[in-house]
């Protein structure tokens, strides 16, 4: 093994790109189509590596699962000056369908601008070395760039995550850049422009709506597709299953892969939670405080692995998943634990023998 091939193996999250690599250079190799200006590979080749496929011999594995008409439109935003912003509840892959996306097209995932409270103005357009700033003045050596500046310059995809987390004057700093594609620098006496291939994805969480709403200007500058919670069951099972399979591996985690009837009790539990209704539409329940999604059931399901692994046989027990349970479902502790215990009285309870040891289980861990 390589030098290279060890430091990849050692890291613990590797971007799109490199972590597909051998997919996106099979998908150009056999692109037939149209490459827009800036881009490594098709729109078409694109929605195969979103969507899955087949490059030559090379299988394509989906990195989204659902609605293909909303990553078909996504995909054609790009090709166009619009900027895209994607929105959704917690856990519908925001934030995984924009990393892909750029993977894909510009072949570097990682100029990122993440909002959050504390970001500033200068981390959407640029700052100084202000070391070299007081020896010598503004100078372009003392530049330090954004990740929006630098994919400007690059006519490569910038991504701005939780857009709504970051203040109104923050987000405003976007409406310039939008719509003429350049970046002022008064110090320098310059502007920076937008090469082709220029665009930025965002994300938005519908859970912070009201929080720093956006404005109707900046919002005009997007084409805003919303990312639905998975909308059946078999989705939502698939999608859990393919991305726990994908995690488990990628930390070499030494339990077996949870069995299908796993999967099903916990994407029930969290769908009946999340919806405040039996799948059967027989019984309303409580939902808890905190985010029910599918990545909450992801890392419910890689953390009961870890569990097993570390402390068990190595198979998942229904002890193991009580525990994630308890973790995932529990935070707000007095409102969510008596949440819970009325879900697990008033619907496991009953759903008889092929759900009673992981209700005793879970029923032992909230007394």
């Amino acid at each position: 093994m390589s030098t290279t091939q060890q430091q990849s193996q050692d890291i613990m999250r590797l971007p799109a790109e490199r972590l597909y690599a051998d997919e996106i250079a099979a998908l150009i190799k056999a692109d037939k189509g149209k490459v827009p200006t800036g881009w490594q590979m098709s729109p078409q080749a694109v929605l195969t590596f979103i969507t899955g496929g087949k490059a030559g011999k090379t299988v394509i594995t989906p990195k989204y699962i659902g609605n293909k008409r909303l990553v078909e439109m996504a995909i054609a935003t790009l090709v166009t000056d619009r900027a895209l912003l994607l929105i959704g509840e917690p856990g519908t892959a925001k934030s995984w369908l924009s990393e892909n996306l750029t993977a894909a097209i510009y072949g570097h995932s990682g100029l990122v601008v993440q909002g959050t409270a504390g970001t500033t103005e200068e981390q959407v357009r640029y700052s100084w070395n202000y070391a070299m700033l007081l020896a010598n003045g503004p100078t372009p050596e003392a530049l330090v760039q954004s990740p929006i500046m630098r994919a400007m310059e690059a006519g490569g995809i910038a991504r701005f995550e939780e857009i709504s987390r970051c203040a109104s004057e923050v987000q405003d700093a976007l409406i310039s850049i939008l719509s003429e594609k350049t970046i002022s620098v008064p110090e320098l006496g310059k502007e920076v422009s937008a090469h082709k291939g220029f665009s930025i994805i965002a994300t938005a969480n519908t859970r912070d709506r009201g929080v720093n709403e956006m404005s109707a200007a900046l919002k005009r500058r997007f084409n805003i597709i919303v990312l639905p919670t998975p909308s059946d069951m078999e989705t939502e099972v698939e999608i859990v299953k393919k991305r726990v399979q994908e995690i488990a591996a990628a930390y070499d985690l030494q339990s077996a892969a949870p069995a299908d009837e796993a999967l099903q009790k916990v994407v029930t539990i969290f769908r009946e939670l999340r919806s405040g209704m039996t799948l059967d539409k027989k019984e309303k329940v409580k939902s808890p405080a905190g985010v029910i999604s599918t990545a909450e059931a992801i890392s419910l399901l890689t953390n009961s692995m870890a569990l097993a692994a570390s402390f068990g046989s190595g198979e998942l027990t229904d002890e193991d998943l009580a525990a994630g349970l308890q973790g995932a479902i529990v935070k707000d502790d007095v409102k969510d634990k008596l949440v819970w215990k009325e879900y697990l009285d008033n619907v496991m309870k009953k759903r008889g023998a092929e759900w009673s040891g992981l209700y005793t289980a879970c029923k032992e861990l909230n007394e």
